[in-house]
């Protein structure tokens, strides 16, 4: 459990340029956006059914997503959601 609470170097593979994928959070300046491999991952895509589909990715990088996700709700304000 010791792990759980330090940092990771996985978001290292989140990155945000304007000139990809219209400046969108994505995984290593690759055009795979963060909140479409959440998306698959919450459809319950499982992680190598994921990466059977997208063999550039690898299964850290599907980890970096879900650390990215857990760290946005870590926010100390929020904004409605139109669901």
């Amino acid at each position: 459990m010791e792990n759980f609470m330090k940092p990771t170097s996985l978001l290292a593979r989140i990155s945000r340029k304007p000139d990809i994928y219209h400046g969108k959070p994505t995984v290593r300046g690759l055009r795979y956006s963060v909140d479409m491999l959440l998306e698959l991952m919450a459809s319950g895509m499982t992680h190598q059914e994921i990466l059977d589909d997208y063999p550039d990715l690898e299964n850290d990088d599907l980890l970096a997503c879900l650390e990215y996700a857990a760290r946005l709700t870590q926010t100390k304000s929020f904004q409605r959601v139109a669901l």
